[in-house]
């Protein structure tokens, strides 16, 4: 059943009940050593106040990102028949990514919704962990060689993983659907 085109969608907060034991923790913190307590939560707000803008940076690229491509459109080059041109785009977004991974969590789970494979979730992870910008001290310390050979393997065992995972979820689905009929 649809709900009526007058009402507004529900908005689902999540992390309420983390939120909730937090400050739940900070109550029973602050009966035991107000000083302290006070001491951590303006330690909380300065660091908050600090990181604040670039959230906001965060955010305002998230929005831009989700306005320019749509998850439906990213889906049909990451879905199930996405081939290896799927493994690329996965393989050369999470090397080119940069920020906090967890900028990265709703975008994936909206594409996820519209078909992206479990495995190229796994690619673009495990290939974040390449830092282009950090390429250069690299080679400083350890040599061309070997940065050159740790960042191969890393692209190599990045599609392994996907490739593993990709391969272990189709058989839990096809266990799945085995135990439905």
């Amino acid at each position: 059943m649809n709900a009526a085109p007058s009402e507004a969608p529900r908005i689902r907060w999540r992390g309420r009940k983390f939120l909730a034991g937090v400050l739940l923790l900070y109550f029973f913190l602050f009966l035991a050593d107000q000083h302290a307590t006070e001491a951590a939560l303006f330690k909380t707000a300065k660091v908050i106040a600090e990181i604040t803008p670039i959230l906001l940076i965060v955010i305002f690229f998230t929005a831009l990102i989700n306005r320019l491509f749509r998850p439906e459109a990213l889906a049909k080059h990451l879905g199930q028949e996405s081939g290896l041109r799927g493994w690329l785009i996965a393989l050369f977004a999470g090397i080119l990514s940069h920020g906090p991974m967890y900028a990265w969590y709703p975008m994936i789970e909206d594409l996820k919704k519209h078909g992206l494979r479990d495995g190229l979730i796994v690619t673009f992870f495990y290939a974040r962990s390449i830092k282009i910008p950090l390429l250069p001290l690299m080679i400083a310390y350890f040599g061309l060689g070997f940065t050159v050979l740790l960042s191969l393997y890393t692209v190599i065992a990045s599609l392994l993983q996907g490739l593993i995972l990709d391969r272990l979820c189709g058989r839990c689905d096809e266990d799945k659907e085995q135990n439905d009929d």
